[in-house]
């Protein structure tokens, strides 16, 4: 079905080209009401129209509602202040719907009509470094995105632009060989363990040994001339890296396609021949570079790309570019989403400059970042260990699931209840993850949040687990009642009587609209918000209203609200990469 203010605000751009000739954009003839005082949905599009059409806005809206045939769905539309129309649903129409909605796990959202292919850049951890805190936001946030579109119908490329490119791996490869002399040469010889250790190890013999330095320098060479022996190396540590990266998203059931720096190397030739055939590059001190139009340094001077250094060798700007020419030309990609930390704003913004003045971005394709602020200690700075290291991803849910299982298994002994050993540990695993996404997805990404476990695991508030206990209690009420949702009638008839059940089918009739803005702001938050209100909804109208006490037919349709809301509230989660427990 249709959404509920797609459908109105059809019949809105109808009756306005019926009654003046015109046409709006549909995005800005209708909201949804800042008061139920004002009904349900809200059009300020008279006052809008008052300068260009010479008319007060009160006869404009006045002309537009003897042409709105909404008559189906809507009460009386009503003329407010200077001419805002109000838009009240009718009871009935919201009975039709929510009836509608049962049908199917996708709760009678359509997929969208014109799909796109949608490429998400997420997540992106480097190569012999084990992911860290500062890899939580990017992909949390990229998988809920990537997850979204895909309900929406989108074609989504979940891409891991994972650094596994550039001088750093000369002094890898160095330390590689002469810590593991095996590695090369034995099957299975290669067991790093710490990666971050590794890593230490070999930045410290770079930093105090000269000798060490001017082999590693030597391995770059080798490895980008492709010596056999140096790409074996990098190889192994790339997938050693790799095993640890894939350990963490499956733990998140977070899903990318690995295309790193390094499947870019071919192209970066081309990409400064063609920016020289453009006309766009210039060589200064030895580089070639392109002079950005509207960024400055410190004397005013237009601020150069540089594409290719003196030394003959590319950076992080030239690969990003050989990136989005393919994308754009190979995948075909309608709108590219880079999901990175709010620093990386300009370094796109200027990436994109050049692409697009040397031609390779179509006015129809969309480039979009998606900036987060940074994840903070409770004492208001950067998230890091008491020693000051930076704090493993794996370490940081292992403890949010240590910290669930713990309490969980107090509150079962406190309760005298006897669950298996497998139960707690899959319970405390949903909500230990959930807690953690739902903590981070639920804040405005732009801004910086605070980590704490404490608060992300509370039963209280707008929190995971406070969601995933609300959804184990709706599932409960039919279990408790010896009533199963499965043995009613597969299409259940609504009938909403009191006020508590029409609010409460209200919301749940937005979740469609709150999708379909997330798809287009990017925002999590907003879903977040929505299934929280929801099940405060659901929790004033099961306080006010009897569900299985009820007389028939009230009692049948009140199962079916009930199981309408724990299953948006279970398809919501699962937008958010959160999963449900059906007991807890």
């Amino acid at each position: 079905m249709k959404s509920t203010v797609a459908v109105l605000a059809a019949r809105l751009q109808k009756a306005l080209h019926l009654a003046f000739e015109l046409q709006l954009s549909s995005d800005s003839l209708l909201l949804p009401a800042s008061n139920p005082k004002f009904g349900d949905y809200q059009s300020n599009v008279a006052m809008a129209l008052s300068k260009q059409l010479g008319q007060t806005p009160r006869a404009i809206a006045e002309a537009l509602i003897q042409h709105l045939d909404v008559d189906d769905m809507c009460e009386s539309p009503q003329i407010a202040g200077p001419g805002f129309i109000n838009l009240t649903l009718k009871t009935p129409y919201l009975e039709a719907q929510l009836q509608h909605m049962q049908l199917g796990d996708r709760l009678g959202i359509e997929t969208i009509q014109t799909p796109q292919t949608v490429i998400v850049d997420f997540s992106s951890p480097n190569t012999a470094k084990e992911m860290h805190v500062g890899h939580l936001r990017s992909t949390i946030i990229g998988d809920c995105l990537a997850r979204l579109l895909e309900f929406q119908g989108h074609n989504v490329l979940r891409l891991n632009h994972i650094g596994d490119w550039g001088t750093q791996f000369g002094m890898l490869i160095t330390h590689l060989r002469t810590a593991y002399p095996d590695a090369l040469t034995t099957a299975n010889a290669l067991a790093l363990g710490d990666l971050t250790t590794f890593y230490k190890e070999a930045k410290q013999r770079f930093d105090e040994d000269p000798e060490f330095q001017a082999a590693s320098r030597a391995a770059v060479v080798q490895l980008q001339s492709g010596e056999a022996d140096s790409l074996k190396a990098w190889k192994l540590l790339c997938e050693q890296s790799r095993l640890a990266f894939e350990e963490i998203y499956q733990m998140l059931g977070v899903q990318l396609v690995e295309r790193g720096e390094s499947f870019y190397n071919p192209f970066l030739p081309d990409v400064v021949e063609d920016l020289a055939k453009a006309g766009l590059l210039v060589e200064d001190q030895g580089a070639k570079c392109v002079f950005l139009e509207g960024f400055t340094n410190k004397d005013g001077d237009p601020l150069p790309l540089i594409v290719q250094k003196s030394d003959g060798g590319y950076n992080y700007a030239t690969t990003d570019l050989a990136a989005l020419r393919y994308r754009i030309q190979h995948d075909q990609a309608e709108r590219i989403i880079y999901v990175t930390d709010a620093g990386q704003a300009n370094h796109f913004a200027q990436v994109w400059q050049v692409a697009r003045r040397a031609g390779w971005v179509p006015e129809t394709v969309e480039l979009v970042h998606v900036p987060f602020g940074f994840v903070q200690g409770e004492d208001g700075k950067k998230f890091k260990t008491r020693s000051g290291e930076t704090v493993r991803l794996k370490d940081l849910l292992d403890e949010a699931i240590a910290r669930t299982q713990a309490d969980l298994t107090q509150r079962l002994e406190a309760e005298g209840r006897q669950e298996s050993r497998e139960f707690i540990q899959q319970v405390a695993q949903a909500i230990g993850i959930g807690a953690v996404k739902y903590a981070d997805l639920s804040q405005n990404r732009t801004s910086n949040y605070i980590f704490s476990y404490d608060r992300m695991l509370a039963l209280q508030g707008n929190t995971a687990p406070y969601l995933l206990y609300a959804y184990v209690r709706i599932r409960g009420i039919g279990r408790k009642g010896q009533l199963e949702v499965e043995a009613l009638p597969e299409v259940k008839e609504i009938c909403l009587e009191a006020e508590s059940e029409v609010t409460l089918a209200k919301h749940l009739l937005q979740l469609d609209e709150v999708i379909d803005a997330v798809s287009q702001d990017l925002m999590p938050n907003r879903l977040c918000q929505y299934l929280f209100e929801l099940s405060q909804k659901f929790n004033q109208f099961y306080d006010r209203c009897p569900v299985l006490q009820a007389e028939e037919p009230l009692r049948t349709s009140r199962v079916g609200l009930c199981d309408l809301t724990a299953r948006t509230l279970k398809l919501g989660l699962s937008l958010l990469g959160i999963t449900v427990v059906e007991r807890m």
